[in-house]
């Protein structure tokens, strides 16, 4: 399995930050995410194997961000099952309760990912064609995530959430080459502040 240094940064980051929350860590999500649906371009939904497990560690809003509706500032990793492609990165995520006990988490921000940026092979070529195949590729090292959760708070100071997240340069990180990533799968998050 392919994982970046800055994947195991960030996941150590999150599971060291966990019991601390005096020192501002708000919330914990862990979850499994079904790698690479098809969303769009369904095409490439076939490329690449293995759930994903995603860990993300959300802080206290800082004051100064009240301005933009304080957001959470996170810290994440998303680490593939099979070896395929894994991914860490920062945001901000908003919370907004629309009915009692449910609320939509819509979030931005960026990641670093171990995958595939372009296929190495010579166009037209059987080994080009067997990579395309089998491998997503995102044209840059640097991604936007984009993500929406659906969540639904329980008894004490757990939650369940289906969440979807989708990565992609947008042609401002990077050029050329962008097929994205989606996955949507179910996160437990557990909240340590009040």
């Amino acid at each position: 399995m392919r994982i970046s240094g800055l994947g195991f940064a960030a996941f150590g980051a999150a599971v060291a930050a966990a019991p601390q929350a005096q020192a501002g860590v708000d919330e914990v999500h862990v979850g499994v995410m079904a790698h690479n649906i098809c969303v769009t371009d369904c095409k490439n939904a076939n490329k690449e194997d293995g759930p994903n497990v995603e860990v993300q560690a959300s802080f206290d809003s800082p004051s100064w961000l009240d301005w933009a509706g304080s957001p959470q500032p996170y810290v994440m990793a998303s680490i593939n099952t099979a070896g395929d492609t894994s991914f860490a990165g920062v945001g901000l995520e908003w919370r907004w309760q629309f009915a009692e006990r449910w609320a939509l988490e819509p979030g931005v921000g960026y990641v670093v990912h171990d995958g595939e940026l372009e296929n190495p092979y010579a166009n037209g070529t059987p080994e080009a064609a067997a990579f395309a195949a089998e491998h997503v590729q995102l044209g840059s090292e640097d991604l936007f995530r984009t993500s929406i959760g659906l969540t639904r708070d329980l008894d004490g100071p757990w939650e369940a959430q289906l969440f979807f997240e989708h990565l992609s340069h947008g042609q401002i990180l990077g050029e050329g080459r962008n097929q994205g990533l989606d996955q949507l799968g179910i996160r437990l998050g557990y909240q340590l502040g009040g």
